[in-house]
């Protein structure tokens, strides 16, 4: 199906099912434990044995020698491979750095060696046993050193990097008003709480992984190119993924290291990343330099604004484009932006929840609330005095739906805005300073072709079978609703089958296109199997109706079991996109308000409440858009007041590389977080009408925490995260 012009009036407008608070249909089995994650598969008939990663003790230079055979006679041990013993290897398209290294080493961590035992144990005792020497060479770890030797990609990121509208530097030159600051945000970890798990199973040259990915597609592809295999050759399955946020996007050494160990060592083979490797050997948000310059008039409206960001990355990694939300987000006339990496030796960055966004946000959300300080105006009037129904840069391009002023003022009232104190440091709750802070949220929307198959049997049960997965964002649940809506069935008649590389080929989860985009799949081959069921039953498909259970033309109704047959009714299709998304512009906005309370003596940060205002299309479930978005919420206060990738600069390794030296929140961090959803829909995006969510609730958050932290103490911190040690140093003037 070719989605090329705006959806009319379909079946999903009917919301029996869709938009409904429909609790997750694969609830029950996480909280019994049946859920199978890739490193639960039973073992018992298969004889798995285990796989141990070694990874490079330095993070530039070679592999001088590697003294294997210690490993390979302890007990249990049935294989060990390293790059030399592994034959050819590609390294794939979409990975910054080989996943088995050696003799060269890009980066700390990089895996060199698994060995595969009859027990975990025996592997990792073995493991310990590789005696590997090395000749380190120079390495580049300081982004603030390297900055200066950034440089524009080469390429079509390079050609995006740089966009300009009008004169820049003569409205900055002329404006009234001229802000100018620099921002930081260090580099952060995916830290979900499954790792990276594989389970991988030769059957001649054919190779089946059971795997923790949000890609089931791009794994399989990048699978074959590593192994120097035929596609279909390999076998991926994911149905459950213990979180990934960016960091199971893309084919990672857990998958291929299980796999080289199974062919070793002739047996089923799984394997874990430990933690250390999720921090280092993995990807991880890359740290960035944003200097922002915003010029007004005396009243606040934007004439000039720019935004530079830098970041680091191997090489042949990606941009962090932490300067996309600006070139959308406010007003004004001349404008500029840009974006510069530098050359580092640091594992690599890549996609971490809103990359581009969520950094961008950090900056530019702080950079606003000091000027509206400036400008004496209130921050959420600053915003809504530089809304924009066009694209800042291309004026002629309308968005499809933007609703950030509707977002800042129902946030505003609902909070209570009204009663904040913009005298900073003037709020106090006993020995607690309290202030209040707001962000703007944005967040591009995506579209991403995505196919299903759907079934239906003489039971009248609905089987949609896709190769999306279900992070732990409610995939199973929106594309069961989106089933049922579509051939007029309870929820309960439908069956989900997700994350198996033999069902076709959908969007997968990331950058917030899932949840519209494998929907979308799934109407779309809805649509054929109606169009099926009318032709086998001798109905005119375009005066047809179903709904409870059967399928209704005029005054004859059949029940869809009895129209199915004996041998049932299936059909398949795919969802692709038009240029609608270059005719319009299609973004997610939202507006987040908090309040924080600063400990006058310690300078300890409390959070006290949260409130986040989304106008993200329709919303196809509010109880699994609402966990996304106070999800995302949680992880924006991890990055506002903990989150950070700690650099060993002389190394060139993260020296907090576990769950206790890399601090996220916990439940005492975390108060009653409220959301809520502007009625909207969107007919430019799917034929759902939606939009993503989940990545929405993470941008600005951090930003309007900061401000919230300013606005009770006076203390202005621009050098993220925001701890109680930058506080101190201005704190006690304050308290």
């Amino acid at each position: 199906m070719l989605f090329d012009r705006p959806a009319t009036t379909n079946p999903i407008d009917q919301m029996k099912v869709v938009g409904q608070h429909i609790t997750r249909i694969d609830g029950p089995k996480k909280v019994t434990g049946t859920a199978t994650y890739a490193y639960e598969w039973n073992h018992t008939n298969l004889n798995v044995a285990y796989g141990y990663p070694v990874g490079a003790g330095i993070a530039k230079g070679r592999i001088s020698s590697m003294d294997i055979q210690a490993a390979r006679n302890a007990p249990g041990v049935l294989a060990v491979v390293t790059a030399e013993t592994a034959g050819k290897l590609s390294k794939g398209k979409m990975n910054a750095a080989k996943l088995l290294g050696g003799p060269e080493i890009s980066h700390y961590h990089q895996a060199i060696a698994v060995v595969v035992a009859e027990t975990f144990e025996q592997a990792r005792a073995a493991a310990s046993l590789i005696k590997v020497d090395y000749v380190r060479a120079p390495g580049s770890y300081d982004l603030e050193a390297a900055k200066d030797t950034a440089k524009k990609p080469e390429g079509s990121e390079g050609e995006d990097a740089d966009t300009s509208a009008g004169n820049f530097d003569k409205a900055f030159a002329e404006a009234a008003v001229k802000f100018d600051q620099t921002y930081t945000t260090p580099d952060q970890s995916h830290a979900m709480m499954e790792p990276h798990s594989s389970l991988a199973m030769w059957d001649g040259d054919e190779v089946t992984v059971w795997t923790s990915n949000q890609m089931i597609a791009w794994n399989k592809s990048e699978m074959a190119i590593t192994l120097g295999i035929d596609p279909e050759k390999v076998h991926i399955m994911s149905p459950f993924v213990g979180g990934g946020f960016g960091s199971k996007l893309f084919l990672r050494s857990d998958a291929v290291l299980a796999a080289l160990g199974a062919k070793a060592a002739g047996r089923p083979v799984k394997l874990a990343l430990p933690r250390p490797f999720v921090m280092n050997n993995t990807t991880h948000r890359p740290a960035t330099i944003q200097r922002i310059r915003i010029g007004t008039t005396q009243e606040g409206k934007i004439t000039a604004i720019a935004h530079e960001s830098w970041n680091g990355n191997l090489p042949g990694g990606s941009l962090e484009t932490a300067v996309a939300q600006t070139r959308l987000l406010y007003a004004g006339e001349n404008r500029m932006t840009s974006m510069r990496l530098a050359a580092l030796d640091l594992p690599e960055g890549n996609a971490m929840r809103a990359p581009g966004e969520a950094p961008g946000l950090m900056a530019l959300e702080i950079a606003m609330d000091e000027l509206a300080e400036q400008l004496n105006l209130d921050p959420v009037e600053l915003r809504i005095i530089n809304d924009t129904q066009v694209d800042p840069e291309k004026p002629e391009r309308k968005f499809s739906h933007r609703q950030l002023v509707e977002c800042l003022r129902r946030g505003a009232e609902t909070f209570g805005w009204d009663k904040r104190n913009a005298e900073t440091g003037r709020v106090k709750d006993g020995r607690w300073m309290v202030g209040m802070g707001v962000a703007a949220a944005f967040r591009n929307n995506m579209n991403m072709k995505s196919g299903a198959r759907v079934r239906l049997d003489s039971e009248g049960v609905v089987t949609v079978e896709t190769d999306m997965t279900d992070i732990g964002t409610g995939s199973y649940t929106i594309i069961a609703q989106t089933a049922a809506e579509m051939m007029g069935v309870t929820i309960d008649k439908v069956a989900v089958e997700l994350g198996d590389s033999r069902f076709p080929a959908s969007s997968g989860s990331g950058g917030q296109w899932g949840g519209n985009s494998s929907t979308a799949g799934v109407y779309a081959a809805c649509v054929a199997l109606r169009d099926a069921i009318s032709q086998k039953v001798g109905f005119n498909s375009a005066d047809v109706t179903f709904a409870d259970g059967q399928i209704r033309s005029g005054n004859r109704s059949i029940a869809l079991a009895e129209a199915a047959g004996k041998d049932g009714v299936v059909a398949e299709d795919t969802i692709e996109y038009g240029d609608l998304a270059e005719e319009m512009q299609q973004s997610t906005f939202g507006a987040h308000f908090v309040e924080v309370g600063v400990d006058m003596y310690t300078a300890e940060i409390r959070v006290r409440r949260m409130l986040s205002v989304c106008a993200a299309g329709r919303i196809l479930n509010p109880i699994t858009a609402r966990s996304q978005v106070i999800g995302a919420m949680t992880m924006g206060v991890g990055g506002a007041f903990m989150e950070e990738l700690a650099v060993d600069k002389r190394r060139g390794f993260f020296v907090n590389h576990d769950l206790a030296g890399y601090e996220v929140p916990v439940h005492a961090d975390i108060p009653h977080q409220d959301v809520i959803f502007l009625d909207e829909t969107d007919p430019t995006t799917s034929p759902m009408k939606a939009k993503g969510v989940g990545e929405l609730g993470l941008c600005g958050v951090a930003a309007a925490l900061s401000n919230a932290v300013h606005n009770a103490t006076g203390v202005r911190i621009r050098d993220y995260p925001v701890t109680l040690d930058k506080l101190l140093r201005d704190m006690p003037q304050v308290g």
